[in-house]
């Protein structure tokens, strides 16, 4: 496992920060290799780093942690956390980060709490989540398999069929098709909207049968080795009108667009500018409400985002999602997504289902 937490140590000079505290599950388990629940770690410069859990943990803490985390089983991680920061102040200020996004009011005091007097505590979000947006090669590879048994999973349950089921009844094969062939759960709860339904962009699945000669999205993703996967498509369940074969299009012709533009060193709001100038000069800006797409790891939302207020430029090594959607209310929606490598040479896609508009009755 590369080693995660120097590259934030590095960028603690960049802050003035003297030490990092860090609380976001997600940003403990990519640092420390940890997955427990309760966990918390602070980074210092050069190899400084501690880890605190309590005894549920002590075991799993000992198996999980990669080399160099001094492990601290406590009773109260923060209090520790702050404890520990006041002794290594001995009189000088010290300014420590934490992150402002994830860190609770009411833990933000108990840290205060307990780093006392000489310690200033800075806002710092960002400084674990710029770097954890880059995945490595061997995330790369969990990813791709989250992606293709997503991918698998969907096969299957399109293989018995749409019309006649209720919408929730196929977000429920959706999760049981995904368990049987090996994800640890999904990544976000399914949506499968039929018809004008399918006009909310995340609409909850009805105990409405689907019928045919309507438009279905289905947005689905599974968590597979600790690691999430992200696509959406729209399935058609016979005749359609030609307003929602003009929608289908549409998207579909903005998604890829929006795939042949991505590439390493572009702005995040210009590839959404991509597909969202093609849309409006549809005459269907109005109707795409959403950003492009978002990054996807460790959590199924995460850097960089891709909208028309982003300021991120994309690095090789990220892995975001291209979803343009038009949605039309009383009407039909579509959405196409795929999940893609950010690379030097454009986008590697790693979702492999067709996006020429399929009939499922």
């Amino acid at each position: 496992m590369p080693d995660r937490a120097q590259a934030v140590s590095d960028r603690l000079a960049s802050r003035e920060l003297g030490a990092l505290v860090v609380t976001a599950p997600a940003n403990v388990r990519w640092l420390t290799g940890f997955t427990g629940s309760a966990g918390l770690a602070v980074v210092g410069p050069g190899k400084e780093r501690h880890f605190f859990t309590d005894f549920r943990y002590e075991e799993q803490s000992a198996d999980q942690l990669v080399d160099d985390w001094e492990r601290h089983i406590v009773v109260d991680s923060i209090a520790a956390a702050g404890e520990l920061l006041a002794e290594r102040q001995s009189g000088r200020p010290l300014r420590v980060g934490f992150d402002d996004a994830q860190l609770s009011v009411a833990l933000y005091r108990s840290l205060e709490k307990a780093c006392g007097e000489g310690i200033e505590l800075v806002a710092a979000g960002g400084l674990v989540e710029e770097p954890r947006s880059v995945k490595d090669s061997a995330e790369v590879e969990a990813i791709a398999a989250a992606a293709s048994l997503a991918d698998q999973t969907l096969t299957q349950v399109l293989e018995r069929g749409l019309v006649g089921r209720t919408e929730r009844e196929v977000a429920t094969d959706i999760e049981l098709a995904a368990r049987t062939l090996g994800a640890s759960g999904m990544s976000f709860p399914p949506i499968v909207a039929s018809g004008a339904h399918g006009a909310l962009p995340h609409a909850e699945p009805r105990e409405v049968a689907i019928p045919k000669d309507v438009l279905v999205t289905i947005d689905w993703g599974v968590t597979l080795d600790g690691y999430a996967s992200d696509c959406t498509r729209t399935f058609a369940t016979g005749e359609i009108g030609s307003e929602e074969r003009e929608i289908y299009d549409l998207v579909l012709a903005a998604e890829e667009s929006a795939l042949a533009a991505c590439r390493a060193g572009i702005n995040a709001k210009e590839l959404d500018a991509v597909a969202r100038e093609l849309i409006k000069a549809a005459g269907r800006g109005d109707q795409f409400g959403h950003g492009l797409g978002h990054g996807v790891g460790i959590e199924v939302h995460e850097g960089p985002r891709l909208s028309w207020r982003s300021t991120d430029e994309l690095k090789e090594g990220q892995i975001v999602t291209i979803e343009p959607g038009v949605y039309v209310p009383g009407v039909a929606g579509v959405r196409i997504e795929d999940l893609v490598v950010v690379e030097t040479a454009g986008a590697r896609v790693l979702t492999g289902l067709p996006k020429q508009l399929q009939t499922v009755v």
